[in-house]
């Protein structure tokens, strides 16, 4: 390859990146702005975001009617993939991070839970128990849906998918974010090179390439610190974006937002966000722990799911949806006698 092809490349790369996982901001940041000139701007651009972007996907047979996000409990599923040059994906790759969130509308909350990727689990997509991130391998965004469905046995109404690298620039376009980072790391950069971040241990402000250097190491720990790290960061980027210094902060960055990430929400439904933004008593974000261990199957590592674990994590999710196990077997018998008629 040329010279001036390389630089063509990597400039090319640098700005796909750039378009991506701004959708994670978007709810937050541009429907809770107020009647301003500038956000009536962010507005229409994030409308203009949402409609390259939309993909839809069959509905959740666990629901028996449509939700809507301006008048019911939702979930949605934040699906991160890797898709650097250097690993040349061709398809649908296997998912990087997976984030479940949950929304209840009476009590203005959010449940955040994020799921290790090689967490052992069956994927119906694939008819075999293996690790979960294969399942978006298998089908994409619906096939990972309903693997996490028939984990939790509650709907999955929607999702974004995004590249989960993408977040460098919109940490830096926000001039950084604070974190407690757990101990001394050493960790290569987006563009795989070796020792390229260095943070000490303490709390303190990192850029996108410190931001994502944090979110992803597991070399001292585990994947279930490693999804505590993701939230972390996702509840950072939330509480520096909703910030009123950071309002002059995002043109740049949804300019560059282009259709290099797919969903199936709509523009109309993001409007449901904003009961969760503009509530008086202000959002209540909590984080979800999955417990398990590290497990060796046939020569594979995979992370085996604690049972009682999971099983309290589910009613956990069906309280948080206002949907108890019972209510949920109904609307899939429901869904399967449509079906069926």
């Amino acid at each position: 390859m040329s010279t001036t092809r390389r630089v063509y490349k990597i400039k090319k790369t640098k700005k796909k990146r750039r378009k991506r996982l701004w959708l994670l901001l978007v709810p937050i940041l541009v429907l809770g702005l107020g009647a301003t000139t500038y956000a009536a701007t962010l507005y229409m651009k994030a409308q203009n975001v949402f409609h390259k972007s939309y993909d839809p996907v069959e509905a959740s047979a666990k629901r028996s009617a449509a939700v809507d996000p301006l008048e019911d409990n939702f979930s949605i599923l934040f699906i991160g993939i890797d898709d650097s040059d250097k690993r040349d994906y061709q398809g649908n790759s296997r998912s990087d991070a997976l984030i479940l969130a949950t929304f209840n509308k009476d009590q203005k909350s959010i449940k955040l839970l994020s799921i290790p990727r090689d967490s052992y689990v069956y994927v119906p997509a694939k008819g075999v128990t293996t690790k979960i991130n294969a399942a978006h391998a298998a089908g994409g965004p619906k096939a990972t849906m309903d693997t996490v469905e028939e984990l939790f046995d509650v709907p999955v109404d929607y999702y974004v998918r995004m590249n989960f690298n993408a977040f460098i620039d919109v940490v830096d376009s926000l001039d950084g974010i604070e974190v407690d980072v757990p101990y001394e790391l050493k960790e290569m950069d987006s563009h795989d090179n070796k020792g390229a971040i260095h943070l000490q241990k303490g709390i303190q402000t990192v850029d996108g390439e410190e931001a994502l250097a944090f979110a992803r190491t597991r070399k001292q720990d585990s994947d279930i610190q490693r999804g505590e790290r993701q939230q972390e960061v996702l509840k950072a980027i939330i509480s520096k974006a909703t910030s009123a210094g950071s309002l002059t902060k995002y043109t740049d960055v949804m300019e560059a937002v282009g259709d290099n990430m797919t969903t199936n929400l709509q523009f109309s439904q993001i409007k449901g966000f904003i009961k969760y933004v503009t509530t008086d008593k202000g959002l209540n974000l909590e984080t979800v722990k999955l417990e398990g261990q590290d497990s060796t199957i046939n020569g594979t590592y995979y992370y085996q799911l604690n049972e009682t674990s999971v099983a309290n994590t589910k009613l956990m999710l069906q309280s948080h949806l206002n949907l108890g196990p019972e209510d949920a077997s109904k609307q899939t018998e429901a869904v399967q006698s449509q079906i069926e008629e």
